[in-house]
């Protein structure tokens, strides 16, 4: 019997736009299009960032909760809603300006709620020019911002997908433990190791420096990896042979098929990666295997 993998499709993220014969999703419709299809293709969990009318990221909870509805019109797939939104240009600097604390805490409070949540571990020099972002930037996670947004998803419950591509990020986290806001041993936390983005480090020797100083922090957490650019395949090979429980990916990370050519949409990328498991015994998890993987079916208010 094959092991479950949970497969992500990050389908869009804040900045990337359609480009070299690849279909970035942006309007509600669109996103719930493409959902559909990773589902069918082999993902359990879409992740996904939304946009306005001109195609810019949006923190406004109205066209999340346009997106959610559409997909579970379509698809049983699970949906994991971005707390980083995206960048945005000043119109009279053209500096980049990240969103506020303000407007991404009202995305931990959206109505219909998604199932899952994403959030950057650490802050960051922000550079990821596969994503649409060429211009390195620091990227602010406060630890007031953290503590409140882990505070409220581990009490709906749900969890959270801690975006990790610095070690310094795990270290943060188990101090947070340390301080009593999460248990340090609850099976529901969700490490994302992450490069590609940031300079990150690709090499083998460090995601499994990651995943052994994780497992030391938070014995009883799943894991998972995410390879930006073109790093994506490798990445996410690396960390099935490892045994990771989730495997991100899709056109918010990289537009990358195995051989180097240009995806033309997302699911094409989650097929790729469905093969690639198949070969280490692993196969893509339904939902609702990866909502009993991923904890979201424990007491209402378990910390």
């Amino acid at each position: 019997m094959t092991d479950p993998l949970v497969i992500v499709a990050a389908v869009n993220g804040g900045m990337q736009r359609s480009r070299d014969g690849a279909f970035v999703p942006v309007t509600p419709e669109e996103i719930a299009e493409d959902a559909r299809l990773c589902r069918e293709a082999g993902a359990s969990i879409v992740h996904v960032h939304a946009r306005d009318a001109d195609g810019r990221n949006t923190g406004d909870p109205a066209v999340y909760a346009d997106i959610i509805r559409r997909i579970r019109e379509r698809t049983d797939i699970l949906i994991q809603t971005t707390n980083g939104i995206g960048v945005r240009r000043d119109p009279a600097t053209g500096e980049l300006v990240w969103p506020t604390d303000e407007e991404r805490l009202a995305l931990v409070h959206l109505d219909p709620s998604p199932d899952l949540y994403g959030i950057a571990a650490g802050t960051t020099d922000f550079w990821h020019p596969e994503g649409g972002y060429p211009t390195e930037t620091a990227y602010v996670n406060s630890p007031e911002y953290l503590k409140e947004t882990i505070r409220a998803v581990y009490a709906k419950p749900s969890t959270l997908e801690y975006e990790i591509v610095d070690v310094h990020a795990i270290g943060r986290l188990a101090r947070f433990a340390d301080e009593g806001v999460f248990d340090r041993h609850a099976p529901y936390i969700w490490l994302l190791y992450g490069t590609g983005i940031s300079d990150a480090p690709n090499e083998p020797e460090y995601l499994s420096f990651l995943r052994s100083l994780g497992e030391s922090r938070f014995p009883n957490a799943v894991w998972g990896v995410l390879g930006a650019g073109r790093e994506n395949f490798r990445w996410a090979t690396l960390g099935i042979a490892m045994g990771c429980t989730t495997a991100r990916l899709g056109f918010e990370d990289g537009l990358y098929l195995p051989d180097g050519r240009i995806a033309e949409r997302n699911h094409h990328l989650v097929e790729e990666l469905v093969r690639i498991a198949a070969i280490f015994g692993r196969r893509p998890a339904e939902p609702q295997e990866a909502r009993r993987i991923m904890g979201l079916d424990r007491a209402s208010g378990a910390t």
